[in-house]
């Protein structure tokens, strides 16, 4: 049996391919259920994300199996085959199971270190085990993919830094702060970027959200959201004093907080520090304001070199990771090489026992033999089958251990035309 990957990813394709391809969440039955029903596919898995879509599959011919994917593809989704193509990659074998631990240990994503894909794969997993469309090497497989991202985040600081500008901007806010409980956040602007970081904010407990806008109905839905409090936007110079931290982004075309006013405000506040974000294009605070004492303001450019370091940081540890999953491999590789090994050795016992057992019959009813003969004629057989086999089964238990070991299966196999093992014989070897 070979693991099988066929798909496209925000590497190979652009959105407006991805989006046609994409499979609804709440409607995996037909899919699952098309996907098993193509003959040369044995156990399947649909992964569909905002940035990639993928088949998992487990097949004994590959080539074929990937061809019917592809086609499975383009149909389901009404797409020119044509047109899909030059999008795919695919993967076989140990090639298959690397690429879906790196997956899932967030080393293929578009941030490394990003946490959803492993939920994503999680839940595309749970739909086949619904849809019994995942057998034991799936069902092995998916669990060890599971511990392997466990293990990369555990034993790596691959998610320890940040790396958006939102989030950036609160680890930043806790260096100089150490912690936040205590603390009261402004809002000066409504956008997406405030909205972030202002969940950002309250998941590290804040005290207070408070929230300005030009309009203050957008202003009092976001305090809504976060439990916090709406403040008229020609009147949030004068609650500045209470605040530690101001996060900035209005898209005004000139400065909504002037450097007087903030030194006004630090002494208002017994210069209590305050810690400024501005990641407003064009800035929102007046610069000179950095040179206040015990005021720390920061704009995007030092936010994205703060991301830019970060993600160096990951990048770092990623080689870690990918020192992990190698050892994963090996170990997963194994594994599913016994469930081939073990049914070919019994299958080529069989074999050259019933030839036995049938050749000695025929000998024993033409020469009439006594017990004696008959009981010497059965060692010296069964002693000729034992040494013929030593050596097809020693090759047999080595090859398990062989990248190309189903060579040597599938070598035997054919030599002496055994049959491939049923699904309940694997499931024996589990």
């Amino acid at each position: 049996m070979k693991m099988l990957v066929l798909g496209l990813s925000h590497k190979t394709a652009p959105v407006e391919i991805r989006e046609k391809v994409a499979f609804s969440p709440t409607a995996m039955a037909e899919p699952l259920r098309q996907m098993l029903a193509l003959d040369a596919v044995n156990e399947g898995i649909i992964v569909s994300t905002c940035n990639r879509v993928e088949l998992y599959a487990v097949s004994r011919e590959p080539d074929r199996a990937l061809l019917q994917l592809k086609h499975f593809l383009a149909e389901y989704h009404a797409v020119l085959y044509e047109h899909l193509e030059e999008h795919l990659y695919n993967y076989v074998g140990e090639d298959a199971i690397r690429h879906v631990l790196r997956v899932a240990a967030s080393l293929d994503s578009m941030v490394i270190g990003e946490p959803q894909i492993l939920g994503q794969i999680k839940t595309a997993y749970g739909y086949a085990s619904e849809f019994k469309t995942a057998g034991l090497i799936l069902n092995r497989f998916m669990h060890k993919a599971f511990s392997v991202a466990k293990r990369v985040r555990t034993e790596t600081a691959i998610a320890s830094n940040a790396v958006s500008v939102s989030f950036a901007a609160v680890e930043l806010a806790r260096k100089i702060f150490d912690h936040l409980e205590d603390k009261t956040v402004m809002l000066i602007g409504a956008g997406e970027m405030c909205e972030l970081a202002a969940k950002h904010f309250i998941n590290c407990g804040v005290a207070e959200v408070m929230v300005t806008n030009r309009t203050f109905a957008r202003a009092e839905k976001l305090a809504a959201e976060f439990h916090g409090r709406a403040v008229a936007f020609e009147n949030f110079r004068d609650q500045l004093h209470r605040v530690d931290i101001v996060l900035s982004s209005t898209g005004a075309p000139d400065y909504v907080l002037e450097a007087s006013k903030l030194a006004e405000v630090i002494k208002l506040r017994r210069n209590k520090p305050m810690f400024l974000i501005d990641i407003a294009v064009p800035r929102d605070i007046e610069p000179k304001a950095n040179k206040i004492d015990n005021i720390y303001l920061y704009d995007v450019d030092d936010l994205q070199g703060v991301v830019q370091s970060n993600l160096k940081e990951r990048h770092k540890e990623a080689a870690k990771a990918e020192a992990i999953i190698d050892v994963e491999i090996a170990q997963f590789y194994r594994w599913l090489s016994t469930l081939e090994v073990k049914p070919t050795i019994v299958a080529l016992r069989n074999k050259l026992e019933d030839l036995r057992q049938a050749e000695v019959q025929k000998t024993l009813s033409s020469l009439g033999a006594d017990d004696k003969t008959t009981k010497a004629i059965e060692n010296l057989t069964r002693a000729l089958v034992n040494k013929i086999l030593h050596q097809p089964t020693s090759l047999l238990k080595d090859a398990q251990n062989l990248p190309d070991g189903e060579v040597y299966i599938d070598a035997v196999r054919m030599l002496f035309a055994l049959p491939a093992p049923a699904a309940d014989e694997e499931d024996e070897q589990a």
